[in-house]
């Protein structure tokens, strides 16, 4: 059947969704495009998400944190944080937080020197007073 809007004709054709689309395809690159996915999957995760990954609950996190679990809750939500505040929540799960640089045409650089906010001792989230003053922005 042909339908007729002006000068543009269309021809009835039968589409398919995107899982049924992959479902067709050959059982290498189903595996290929999944691998993929997972991996730009992973490279976008929210601290949520982080946690979630390492199957770990914000009652779990508070514990490890020594704060109430509504803290974690507001943590998660948060668009910029305290270095130390992340750090602190990534070594919680057994992680480094480390600082990254990029400028273009040039090659990534790790930050350095900023042991003093990494450092285990570095104050916790909720821990008050005297935390470090940088920040960074975490995208949510």
């Amino acid at each position: 059947m042909v339908h007729t809007n002006s000068a543009v004709r269309f021809r009835k054709c039968d589409f398919i969704t995107g899982e049924e689309f992959v479902a067709n395809l050959p059982v290498a690159e189903r595996r290929a495009i999944e691998a993929r996915a997972s991996e730009l999957i992973s490279e976008h995760l929210t601290l949520r998400d982080l946690r979630k990954a390492h199957n770990l609950t914000q009652k779990r996190m508070a514990a490890l944190l020594g704060v109430a679990q509504e803290n974690i809750s507001r943590l998660e939500q948060r668009s910029d944080m305290l270095l130390s505040t992340l750090a602190g929540y990534v070594q919680a799960m057994g992680g480094d937080l480390k600082l990254v640089v990029a400028f273009p045409n040039r090659k990534p650089v790790e930050l350095t020197r900023l042991a003093d906010v990494f450092d285990s001792d570095a104050p916790q989230p909720g821990a008050g007073r005297g935390r470090k003053k940088a920040a960074v922005v975490v995208p949510m």
